[in-house]
């Protein structure tokens, strides 16, 4: 977007002014596809705040786009850093994207995890609050936990009722598994965080918007082991299972692949996000699900698509036995655990900023 690009309006008609958005987490895989919707639809700058810039390389380095002099990079680390403070004080919006969010941490780094999603979000937090900054800050579906369906007998016909496994942002509690169990690290640091900002809010009036994602996918999400990231280490599914197929190995369904999920499309939810920066009216206060739950797989049915896709795109038979099954404790090492479904409610994203994400996914993006 250029200078004299069409005036820009929010959802009741107000021109949108310029924003200085200062994001962190910026070179992570959502703040990624989230500056390259800013620098192409919008006038917003944005203060990049990463230790990494690889995935927005393309955005930093040419010097002939119309975006030049729009997006700066800071390379810092939010644990330790002074810089921050600065950083926040001459924003007018702080997104907080930062976080370790890696299942296949949660219970083998559950300290880093914590540290990461509760301890190093208290700076950001405070300084906002303080000098009155809004802050949209990036939480995750994992906090609801396990569904209130999963502990119903399994021929229970109330587990047909969506009242017991539709996940509502004001109604569904948060059932996590005990203390010993330590892949809730990772949920419970994340739930904490949030009620210490909704404390902000209500008791010292930061303004701001709590986004809890559905399981978004696409491009840059995850690394293939030795090819674009490190040989040891376990990405997400999606990338496992991608890089099963290009080994042609079996894919790996933990516990049978029983879990159910919903997915949707970065640029989808990235449409959601950016009318949140720009509707602070419509969007402050609120804790908003962002999700599609008309596409929800097993694991296993997923495993299944991902091989006929890759078949097609590749020309290659499938192999003999395309799936194997494997235990969590196997996969995941001691202390994992999981919950059943995530399917989220979309009426208060919907009845606030007028959004209905509807659309199908599309694995062949990740071959």
């Amino acid at each position: 977007m250029t200078s004299s690009s069409p005036v820009r309006v929010d959802l009741d008609g107000n021109t949108i002014k310029p924003l200085t958005i200062c994001m962190i987490g910026a070179g992570g895989f959502i703040g990624s596809h989230l500056c390259e919707k800013l620098m192409n639809e919008t006038n917003h700058t944005v203060l990049a705040v990463d230790v990494y810039n690889d995935k927005i390389k393309h955005l930093l380095e040419p010097e002939s786009v119309p975006w030049t002099g729009r997006i700066q990079f800071h390379r810092l680390n939010i644990k330790n850093d002074s810089r921050l403070e600065g950083l926040i004080k001459c924003s007018d919006l702080t997104i907080n994207l930062a976080a370790i969010c890696t299942p296949a941490d949660y219970n083998t780094r559950p300290l880093d995890t914590i540290y990461s999603n509760f301890i190093d979000a208290l700076p950001v937090v405070k300084y906002c609050s303080e000098n009155n900054k809004r802050l949209i800050h990036f939480s995750t579906c994992e906090v609801y936990g396990k569904t209130i369906g999963s502990y119903l007998p399994k021929d229970s016909p109330l587990r047909q009722d969506p009242a017991y496994y539709i996940l509502k942002e004001d109604t569904s509690p948060c059932i996590f598994g005990s203390v010993e169990k330590q892949r809730w690290s990772y949920a419970c640091a994340k739930q904490l965080i949030e009620r210490l900002i909704y404390a902000e809010g209500a008791e010292n009036g930061l303004e701001f918007t709590i986004v809890r994602p559905f399981n978004w996918i696409g491009p840059r999400m995850d690394f293939i082991p030795g090819i674009d990231g490190p040989s040891e280490g376990v990405p997400r599914v999606l990338a496992c299972f991608s890089n099963n197929l290009l080994r042609r190995e079996p894919l790996k369904l933990v516990d049978g692949g029983e879990s159910q999920r919903t997915f949707i499309y970065i640029k989808d939810a990235i449409e959601a996000v950016l009318l949140m920066i720009e509707n602070p009216a419509r969007a402050s206060g609120h804790i908003f699900n962002v999700g599609n739950p008309n596409n929800e797989v097993t694991v296993r049915q997923l495993a299944e698509m991902m091989t006929q896709v890759y078949s097609k795109v590749s020309g290659e038979d499938s192999i003999e036995t395309p799936t194997v099954d494997v235990s969590s404790k196997e996969f995941y090492g001691e202390g994992y655990d999981d919950s059943d479904k995530r399917i989220p409610d979309m009426t208060i994203i919907n009845k606030q900023l007028g959004l209905i994400l509807l659309s199908s996914v599309e694995f062949i993006y990740f071959f």
